[in-house]
């Protein structure tokens, strides 16, 4: 079946599907929506399209629905193509967040049963929408529950915050300040440093590294709200963060720290400085991204008093299982053991060439 540029449902409702280099067109429609309303992440915006297309050479596929020639939904999907594991369509890649935006329960149902044509045109192993609620859709018969969003109700002065934190983090935020580190914020001056300490911990932790092109990008298209956080013992850098800017919201889609400077806090102190910068943009909200329920990474959140809030990822399978693709999988084990010892050169080599196909 060919790709189809519009798929009508109904006389009030049509899903056009815009793709390739005309994404510029459709985007600026698409970015003042009613139903985007303030608070939301900068990561729904649609502009992250030319950015993991440009970043990580995914092909970019937006539906937009369409009822008396006022858009009331959309649904931003990339095209991912992987040696690994075939052909996926991922709403969205790198991103905490994705899936459906609709007016109402109708118009998302419209543009559920057009990414799933998309899907079968593409002859992708499974469609993957990143919800933090579900939708009901007979296509959508798996899902994953494993992962929250981690997010933190932010004062309006960040000594208010200090005076919530527990003891234990206020002393190892102090030990930090005490240990003669230095704190450094900036753009494009400062990505050669973050992806230094960023691709060094990916190693460690056995997972392929994205490359600077994906952070270049990021940092291309939103200018004005996105900014690097370096930490730096002496001149080394040695705990590193990439911060977002919505409208309300501040997420920390990538951070990172050194295990060789552990004893130094850096960590705490690089995520003290992130909750304080987001307090003095006036954001409502800080996002520290994902984590599995009571994990280390979820613990660490938790200290700075982040809460638990629902991610429901569904899928509509086409080939095999979604627990093929996972992490956790056993047959992905060996390689993340041989992955941390690899050389950090070749990591930084061929890790980016490898995670573009790991949505």
């Amino acid at each position: 079946m060919a790709l189809r540029d519009a798929i009508a449902f109904s006389p009030q409702c049509e899903v056009r599907v815009h793709s390739g280099g005309g994404w510029m067109d459709w985007a600026a429609r698409l970015e003042n929506l009613p139903h985007n309303r303030w608070p939301m992440p900068l990561s729904r915006h649609p502009a992250w399209m030319a950015v993991l297309q440009q970043g990580l050479q995914h092909v970019p596929y937006c539906l937009e629905a369409v009822q008396e020639g006022n858009t009331c939904g959309f649904l931003a999907l990339a095209y991912v193509r992987s040696l690994l594991f075939g052909r996926l369509l991922v709403s969205l890649p790198y991103l905490n967040y994705g899936g459906v935006s609709a007016e109402d329960d109708t118009v998302a149902e419209r543009l559920l049963d057009a990414a799933m044509a998309l899907a079968d045109d593409l002859k992708v192993r499974y469609l993957e929408l990143r919800h933090e609620q579900p939708f009901s859709h007979p296509g959508l018969a798996q899902s994953r529950t494993d992962k929250v969003h981690m997010r933190l109700a932010l004062p309006q002065s960040s000594g208010e915050l200090w005076d919530c934190l527990p003891g234990k983090v206020r002393n190892q935020v102090r030990k930090a300040q005490k240990s003669g580190l230095t704190v450094a914020w900036g753009g494009s001056a400062l990505l050669p440093e973050f992806h230094r300490v960023f691709s060094e911990n990916m190693r460690d932790l056995g997972t392929p590294v994205y490359g600077r092109r994906l952070f270049a990008a990021i940092l291309e298209h939103f200018p004005e709200r996105t900014e690097f956080c370096l930490v730096r013992a002496a001149a080394r850098p040695v705990a590193a963060a990439l911060l977002l800017h919505g409208w309300g919201v501040t997420e920390v889609p990538s951070a990172s720290s050194l295990r060789s400077h552990n004893h130094t806090c850096a960590n705490m102190l690089l995520y003290w400085e992130l909750l304080s910068r987001a307090i003095a943009r006036q954001q409502q909200s800080f996002d520290f991204g994902r984590s599995t329920s009571d994990s280390s990474t979820y613990r660490f959140k938790k200290q700075w008093g982040a809460k638990a809030f629902p991610a429901e990822w569904q899928y509509y399978v086409r080939t095999g299982q979604v627990e093929d693709l996972r992490t956790e999988n056993p047959r992905y084990q060996r390689f993340i053991k041989i992955w941390r010892r690899l050389p950090l050169g070749l990591t930084r080599l061929l890790g980016p060439r490898i995670v573009r196909g790991i949505p």
